[in-house]
């Protein structure tokens, strides 16, 4: 069991949906949350804002108990008219900064797990990881990276006593889809309540889950 009470977390995208309510469910179990989001200046497009971060973090707390990676970004449309520009911004927000992030936060980890500690990173590639959807061909690509890389690091960083979790809940709740950086969002129907997914992302991270695929978002 993962204790949070005292912990060190930092959620980047803690000012979105659900990024804010796995924030506020973080603190009420005891941990100190840093929020991170491109409205504090810290863009995942940068390359160099993850060490300007981290070193933020290790001066204030001196330790990182924890990365929950909360931000992104989707755009709809037909895969053959997808423009340069959006896919390019789908993959630096997607994938590439928040594998810039969990390298760079390696670590201040791995020192937590030598303090005795079990630190942990959160990934949040979608069920668009496990099921490639239609109309979402880019943002499914972008976040499938995401999710290899989650599961191919965890297995490295698995002897530093760090743990990677992936979730991968359906559509959730939040304004996320309602300001897409191309295109326009499709009929989606009802998503899930965003205090549930942080729920049970919390959960996971306190019950030392390693994966969390959409059907652990819809018992």
């Amino acid at each position: 069991m993962t204790e949070l009470n005292g912990a060190v977390i930092l959620v980047i995208g803690g000012s979105g949906g659900l990024g804010s309510r796995l924030g506020a469910q973080l603190t009420t179990a005891g941990a100190t949350v840093v929020n991170a989001s491109r409205a504090t200046g810290h863009d995942l497009r940068d390359p160099a804002m993850p060490e300007r971060l981290l070193s933020g973090i290790e001066r204030q707390h001196d330790r990182l108990d924890g990365v929950v990676v909360a931000a992104g970004v989707v755009a709809f449309g037909p895969a053959g008219s997808v423009a340069d520009d959006t896919l390019g911004e789908l993959f630096q927000v997607n994938a590439l900064g928040p594998i810039r992030l969990i390298r760079a936060a390696v670590p201040l980890l791995a020192a937590s797990a030598d303090r005795g500690r079990a630190p942990v990173v959160v990934t949040m590639s979608g069920v668009v990881a496990e099921s490639p959807t239609a109309g979402l061909a880019a943002y499914s690509a972008s976040k499938s990276a995401l999710a290899a890389f989650a599961v191919a690091a965890g297995r490295e960083l698995r002897r530093s006593g760090i743990r990677i979790l992936d979730a991968r809940p359906g559509h959730v709740e939040t304004e996320l889809s309602q300001h897409p950086i191309a295109g326009t969002a499709m009929a989606m129907g009802a998503g899930l309540d965003p205090d549930a997914v942080a729920a049970r992302i919390v959960r996971a991270i306190v019950d030392d889950e390693r994966d969390l695929p959409s059907s652990a978002f819809t018992a």
